[in-house]
């Protein structure tokens, strides 16, 4: 996991539900925890593009469902500045379900935009996208 080039403001708080983009059989996930994520005052801190979240699945397959899965932030609706001054924001919010937190996507296609900081973070999802932004 590489770092970012972007100054990404987290746009996903704890609790926050976001839909999947890909087809691993979930379609909604809901976010209660970020991996690394670093916080102060013992406040859960929040995601943003690029980040590793730990979700469970509320709406998707039977056997998916209430299932705690690894998941990576690829868009969001909060916009966020990139290091040329451009902000970018996406009109919705989305995640890639993992295997596991090495990285592996669960699914084998990915739909819709992805941002390119998650791309350069995530080479196994920048592998499946088509659209980078």
């Amino acid at each position: 996991m590489k770092a970012l080039a972007a100054n990404v403001t987290n746009g996903l708080q704890p609790e926050s539900k976001a839909g999947a983009c890909d087809n691993s059989g979930a379609k909604e996930i809901k976010i209660f925890s970020v991996k690394g994520g670093k916080s102060v005052k013992r406040r859960r801190c929040g995601a943003g593009i690029g980040d590793l979240v730990i979700g469970t699945v509320t709406r998707g397959r039977p056997d998916m469902m209430k299932q705690v899965v690894f998941a990576v932030v690829v868009r969001q609706r909060r916009p966020y500045r990139r290091a040329d001054g451009t902000r970018i924001m996406f009109e919705d919010n989305a995640v890639v379900v993992l295997k596991d937190d090495k990285g592996t996507p669960k699914g084998t296609m990915l739909k819709g935009p992805i941002a390119k900081e998650a791309c350069s973070r995530w080479p196994n999802i920048a592998k499946l996208a088509k659209i980078v932004v």
